[in-house]
């Protein structure tokens, strides 16, 4: 069996009405959280943070002290683990990838659980939201 390795985060800002979480409109139909391929190289959170800014545009510290890591077959004979980080975006206006990314948002927790279309991404949302809310 082929293995895939992605790595993303879950991004958010603090606002005054509290944490806000960042979701993408993809171009092929879903809506998700930002993640990518590892490259020849990279660390987990070199690739997290590249596929965030290739996304997105968006500066951000990532805590690698949260790391969920989900699997699943994207196609027969594939194997793929998406590992993920919690990062805070800095200041500034996100700037879609026109290739990939229709639209990105910053959502309540509630509006990004409503919205995401995979189960997996919901679970690391609210894994991500727990860590957060635990005060880190």
């Amino acid at each position: 069996m082929k293995q895939e390795k992605s790595c993303g985060a879950v991004v958010f800002r603090r606002e005054k009405d509290g944490l806000v979480f960042l979701v993408e409109t993809m171009r092929l139909g879903h809506i998700s959280l930002p993640k990518g391929h590892v490259e020849d190289g990279e660390t987990e959170e070199e690739t997290a943070r590249r596929e965030i800014w290739e996304e997105t545009s968006l500066r951000v510290r990532i805590d690698t002290n949260f790391r969920h890591t989900i699997r699943y077959s994207p196609r027969p004979g594939t194997q793929k683990d998406v590992v993920f980080f919690t990062a805070e975006a800095e200041a500034g206006a996100i700037t879609p990838q026109p290739e990939e990314v229709q639209k990105a948002e910053f959502l309540s927790m509630e509006e990004a659980l409503g919205v995401l279309t995979h189960d997996s991404d919901r679970e690391v949302l609210r894994a991500a939201g727990e860590y957060l809310n635990a005060g880190r």
